[in-house]
């Protein structure tokens, strides 16, 4: 099991690696994370939803993203409230309070899930969530070292010395902790180090002094890795990029409070032609050549809030010249209307009006991965939405799923349900390329693939690994478990 100190201390990035140094060892591997939360998911094969970074682990594994590997996921609907995803179906929506009291029910299940799991592969590497030192959460815990223990693992504790108190953050980690879970804790990673390691002294072994607990690694920060995104954080490295200065189109993606698989730019920030931002003011804005309006896990609220701050006047007013693309939610919000009892309880509430059609929310979940064809060309990817589109009027269905008509465009103005769809090279190209014509602008092609890149940085991960941590000493603990 590998635990953090803190929220983006780096366990899913260690576990994303560990998964890929192994699998090119030809160690069958897989990932397991009891509960996620995440506005990031992914669709499997066979339509269950689970975290997005437990479908990159499983990538990086060579392996196939299953349910099982996130038997739990929560998606945040509010400051205290998510729905609740369970075996990769949603089961209800419940406050902070109302999941705390269900999560001794949900933890026979999260065991089987891991039971099962290590059954068929030889290595299966947890990941645990924020700290496991929450001592309010111990009672109840379903996804740190309550798990290592029940399931005589060993764990490691990764800390993230970049805001600094590193030391202190370990050893107190492994302080509060109740003897049983103390016990499980047989390494730690100092990591995202800048500067010279040397600088460190002894202080490891000092580390080792106090607590008992050796440091399997000091891992320096890894600039510039381009990894699918597990949640929200990583959008502060988004907007701090530095886009490319010869870039011939200029691309806005409206960062939503609630903003849900923001993954589906990740293809267009690939292009070198292209520049990605992300806006939350008319200012920002601007006009750009493309705008896109993502997917969110609070629709009508999030509509709300481009009201209160002048984007939805703003988008309507653009120009032809501009081309704006609407992503699951950004879709419904482009529609006339949008009926909504479920996810916000709101009720009727007008969209942008720049597409003919209205969306109707039901209480079940559509969960698909699915492919098509859109402008010409294949596209491949997965549905997630409570809201159901329909046209008022004719529609242009520029996009095809499985032969079935999908999305609706006018004049420059696009929307799909269909999330990761600009992973198809051919149809991001062309889409491009239209954007750019519609624009009076140029559009050249980059040479990376989605997919080739992907693999290429886990591989990069996983050398910076090797080069930097005692894997030999991680593969013995992981021998030690039963």
């Amino acid at each position: 099991m590998v635990c953090g100190t803190t929220s983006n201390a780096g366990k899913t990035t260690l576990v994303a690696g560990l998964c890929r140094v192994l699998a090119r060892a030809g160690v069958s591997v897989a990932p397991f994370k009891a509960q996620n939360m995440s506005l990031n998911s992914a669709v499997t094969s066979t339509g269950h939803e689970i975290g997005r970074a437990q479908y990159l682990q499983a990538q990086a594994a060579g392996i196939e993203p299953e349910v099982g590997m996130n038997p739990i996921l929560l998606k945040p609907t509010g400051e205290r409230s998510s729905q609740v995803v369970v075996m990769g179906k949603p089961v209800a929506a419940m406050t902070a309070a109302e999941y705390h009291d269900a999560k001794p029910e949900l933890l026979a299940m999260v065991l089987d899930a891991l039971a099962e799991l290590r059954s068929r592969f030889d290595v299966v590497l947890l990941e645990g969530a924020g700290s496991p030192a929450e001592i309010n959460l111990l009672p109840n815990d379903i996804v740190n070292l309550r798990i290592a223990v029940d399931a005589n693992l060993a764990a490691i504790v990764v800390g993230d010395i970049d805001p600094g108190g590193v030391f202190a953050s370990l050893y107190g980690t492994v302080a509060v902790l109740p003897d049983d879970q103390r016990a499980t804790v047989k390494g730690f990673v100092i990591n995202k180090l800048r500067g010279d390691p040397a600088l460190l002294l002894d202080g490891t072994d000092q580390l080792e002094a106090l607590c008992g607990v050796p440091t399997f690694g000091v891992v320096p920060m890894i600039e510039n890795l381009h990894l699918d995104a597990e949640d929200s954080m990583a959008l502060a490295a988004i907007g701090n990029a530095v886009a490319p200065t010869d870039a011939s189109l200029d691309v806005a993606v409206v960062c939503l409070p609630r903003i849900s698989n923001f993954t589906d730019i990740d293809a267009l920030a690939l292009e070198p032609d292209v520049a990605v931002r992300l806006v939350r003011s008319v200012r920002e804005l601007g006009q750009p050549d493309l705008v896109v309006i993502p997917g969110s896990k609070a629709t009508v609220s999030d509509l709300e809030w481009m009201r209160e701050r002048g984007l939805d006047r703003a988008i309507v007013d653009l120009p032809s010249s501009t081309t704006v693309l609407g992503i699951c939610a950004g879709y419904q919000m482009l529609g006339t209307h949008i009926d909504d009892t479920i996810e916000s309880g709101d009720g009727r509430c007008a969209g942008l009006g720049l597409l003919p059609v209205t969306t109707s929310f039901e209480a079940d979940k559509v969960l698909a991965h699915i492919d098509g064809m859109a402008l010409g060309e294949a596209v491949v990817g997965y549905q997630i939405h409570h809201g159901r589109v329909a046209p008022t009027g004719p529609v242009d269905g520029w996009l095809k799923l499985n032969g079935a008509a999908d999305g609706a465009r006018s004049g420059h103005v696009y929307g799909t349900t269909l999330h990761g769809l600009f992973d198809a090279d051919a149809f991001r190209h062309r889409f491009l390329r239209d954007v750019a014509h519609r624009a009076g602008a140029t559009f050249t092609p980059g040479r990376l693939t989605p997919a080739q890149h992907r693999l290429d940085e886990l591989d990069r991960l996983a050398d910076h690994f090797e080069a930097t941590l005692d894997i030999e000493a991680i593969c013995a603990l992981i021998a030690s478990a039963s």
